[in-house]
């Protein structure tokens, strides 16, 4: 654990020593309301419970954590005490695995709150994965000392040797501190302060221009926010005022690594620069104004901001054998001005209509300054001549317009137009414009039927396409890129809902089509079309006992042409998506006396295949991409007495792939890439659980 981890834990430790000082920020409504009202006194639910894991899966633990095979502790809970309009509450959850949560709040509600918030996020990538790379300090990756360097992987004879395993895996560690004091009862003042925390391993390539690596690329930064305002009432008019402020800082600002290729004298090593530390603070005003007479709400949002990066600059390159090229100046000097307005008009001029009214503009104003630039191409030789740094900047502005009218007491319609215009700096499109029209109509003849039908279109129009920008960026100047080019969309979607008045049974059915077409670009994706499907099935058997079944499908069709000249398209690639996926389970509160029972099963299965045609084009087709995932869950219940219950659970997961980019792909299969060897997903888990569940405190209501 690094030096940031541990004060981020003594913080905490703090923390915890004086609960009269935090804040949760996290919904307990759920348990609190089970609760409420009850009379003054403590109460809480304390949980505690061993699961084992059956097998190592990176997959199956991100998010959780358990991603090897051993036992697991649960601890967690949620408490409540109240005393003389004083209230202290809690929760934990996961606090024995690397997915712990823990939330406390205090004060006196409609006076002031204080709270803590702790959270942590395992990300689990793979567990299959080896490389020759040790760190030797921070951001430095060395070489065996017995590596023996050569052209291309295949004559790496120290590689097998040389392997070693790592996990690719990060930990997100958050903690939030935060207050709410209401002075009087029509201002309200905050503030909030977070630190998200990472630490771990990630992939990275090293490029040698014709040869590459992937390299074990330490993580360990952290970024802290602020969050403070004001909010006031008066009369009629809500106002805010706010301050958002955050600092990003990366303890690694370079990454830098043995070349394991043979190569010249002073390309021994090569080097990049990490994300640098770099801040964004804006103020904001927002206001709401109810003009209860007009029956119209006006809201307005106005926020500035500035974002600065101004990290030192490392040398052009690592190798001593090159010139030493200066930079212009020791840093970047980054400033990035935004803007952004909002307002908002909703109002019902008649009881069976109403209509909405909003634009928005942003702009991102790059003042960073412009200089040329001697890039040395990595660190292995000048690139021969001076380039400018570009600071991209854009305004957008959106107009929308939206109304809804009520034809019949069973009948409703509704349309909207949307309009926005961007203007961006050096790219290949300056100006380009967006209209979209929709329009809905819904039915509901029944308190317990309902169908509705909304379709609608839109049209990307571009000023023009600017080839010789394309040429600078070394691109085919017959390429149109998906989010520049002129693009026209139809869409519909089709919801149905029923619920039975003599049985409690509901029933529910959506469809979704959307087709783009890419009519003006010679080159890039021309088309796509998606197709979604899905039904829901519920029946309440019992006050006790429910049951649920759903299923559903998804399709994306798109087509892309494509050149390895600077002449018309000379390739295809069709590339088809099919999803489905089907599950049901019941609940059952009450199987006996003491006992309830859960069962949820879902499965999953994804395949993608994609066609090449063309003269460049190899004969053999790739294979097919393919996923399959089976999810099964059991818990059972037992009431042993009114203050305890025993928890029992059961969960299998399986997910198997084929992905022709990981399958059969070893450290030295690419001549020209040393890979890391990652295999595709392909495991099956088992996880058993038992826990206790124990309630302590005042148990009864208050009798009001």
């Amino acid at each position: 654990m690094n030096g940031n981890n541990d004060k981020l834990r003594t913080a905490i430790a703090a923390t915890l020593l004086f609960p009269a000082a935090t804040l949760a920020q996290v919904d307990t409504s759920e348990w609190q309301c089970e609760y409420c009202p009850f009379d003054d006194g403590y109460r809480a639910e304390v949980d505690a419970g061993v699961g084992y894991v059956s097998d190592d899966a990176a997959r199956f633990g991100n998010g959780t954590g358990q991603d090897a095979k051993d036992a697991y502790i649960d601890l967690g809970g949620a408490g409540r005490y109240l005393k003389d309009g004083t209230e202290v509450s809690w929760y934990a959850e996961s606090l024995g695995e690397e997915s712990r949560v823990l939330n406390i709040s205090g004060g006196r509600p409609g006076k002031f709150e204080l709270g803590l918030d702790y959270r942590e996020l395992p990300y689990r990538l793979f567990d299959s994965t080896s490389t020759i790379f040790t760190s030797s300090g921070p951001g430095i990756l060395s070489l065996p000392a017995t590596w023996v360097a050569a052209g291309t992987t295949d004559g790496f004879t120290a590689l097998d040797a040389s392997l070693a395993p790592v996990d690719i895996e990060k930990d997100r560690q958050v903690i939030e501190f935060g207050a709410r004091y209401l002075p009087t009862r029509k201002v309200k003042l905050y503030a909030d302060y977070s630190r998200q925390q990472r630490d771990g391993v990630n992939v990275m390539s090293g490029a040698r221009f014709t040869q590459s690596a992937f390299l074990p690329r330490p993580v360990d930064d952290y970024t802290d926010q602020i969050n403070a305002g004001a909010r006031f009432s008066v009369g009629t008019l809500n106002l805010g005022l706010a301050y958002f402020g955050s600092f990003y800082r990366n303890d690694i600002d370079s990454l830098t690594w043995d070349n394991p290729y043979a190569t010249a004298p002073g390309a021994e090593q090569g080097r990049l620069a990490l994300e640098p530390d770099n801040d964004f603070q804006q103020l904001s005003l927002t206001g709401i104004y109810r003009a209860a007479a007009l029956n119209t709400v006006v809201a307005f949002s106005t926020a500035v901001g500035r974002g600065e990066q101004d990290a030192v600059f490392l040398p052009f390159t690592i190798n001593s054998t090159l010139p030493a090229f200066a930079p212009p100046r020791p840093s970047l000097d980054g400033q990035v001005d935004t803007s952004n307005y909002a307002l908002t008009i909703t109002s019902r001029p008649h009881k069976r209509a109403n209509i909405k009214f909003s634009y928005r503009y942003d702009e991102r104003d790059n003042q960073t300054p412009v200089s040329m630039w001697s890039r040395v191409i990595t660190d292995t030789f000048p690139n021969g001549g001076d380039e400018a740094n570009v600071p991209y900047s854009f305004e957008r502005a959106k107009l929308n317009l939206s109304g809804s009218l009520k034809l019949f007491d069973t009948v409703k319609v509704s349309a909207g137009y949307d309009r926005t215009e961007l203007d961006r700096d050096f790219q290949e499109v300056a100006s380009q414009t967006e209209d979209n029209g929709w329009g809905k109509i819904r039915w509901r003849p029944t308190s317990y039927l309902e169908a509705s039908f909304r379709g609608g279109a839109a049209t990307r129009e571009i000023d023009a396409y600017d080839t010789a920008v394309a040429v600078s960026l070394g691109q085919n100047p017959l390429l149109r890129k998906y989010n520049l080019a002129h693009r026209y969309r139809e869409f519909a979607e089709f919801t149905f809902s029923a619920s039975m008045p003599e049985r409690p049974i509901s029933v529910g059915i959506s469809y979704l089509f959307a087709d783009d077409s890419y009519s003006k670009s010679e080159l890039g994706i021309t088309d796509s079309e998606e197709n979604r499907v899905s039904v829901d099935f519920n029946w309440a058997v019992s006050d006790t006992a429910s049951l649920y079944l759903n299923a559903g499908s998804e399709s994306i069709d798109a087509t892309q042409l494509g050149s390895e000249t600077l002449l018309g398209p000379v390739w295809q690639a069709s590339h088809d998506d099919r999803f489905i996926h089907y599950g049901g389970g019941f609940r059952i509160a009450e199987l006996s006396e003491k006992i309830g029972l859960t069962l949820d099963y879902t499965r999953s299965d994804g395949e993608t295949e994609i066609l090449f045609s063309g003269q460049s084009v190899s004969p053999t087709p790739l294979p097919d991409l393919e996923s399959t995932m089976d999810s099964l869950h059991l818990a059972m219940n037992y009431a042993v007495s009114e203050r305890m219950d025993l928890n029992f659970g059961l969960r299998y997961e399986r997910f198997e792939t084929a992905d022709w980019a990981l399958d059969g792909v070893q450290p030295d299969t690419i001549p020209v890439v040393l890979t890391m060897g990652a295999d595709a997903y392909d495991y099956d888990v088992w996880v058993v659980g038992i826990g206790v569940r124990y309630r302590i405190g005042n148990q009864s209501t208050a009798s009001n």
